[in-house]
């Protein structure tokens, strides 16, 4: 069973909620996260992994704006 770990959204609409996700064999969850709006794929917003600057183990997902 593959690892998960919980990451903090900031930005958007979806601010301060978290979601869960695998992480990699090297133990890195994926770049980015499409969180889905009301509408669907349609509300789209696409989030960037970052690390936190006091503790490179730890991420959030930034919000770049949205999918479509």
């Amino acid at each position: 069973m593959a690892s998960t770990v919980e990451i903090p959204l900031v930005g958007g609409t979806a601010d301060g909620e978290r979601v869960t996700v695998e992480l990699d064999p090297n133990g890195r969850p994926p770049l980015t996260h499409h969180h889905l709006g009301p509408e669907g794929l349609a509300a789209a917003e696409i989030y960037e992994l970052e690390s936190v600057e006091t503790d490179p183990q730890q991420w959030r997902y930034c919000w770049r704006g949205p999918a479509v």
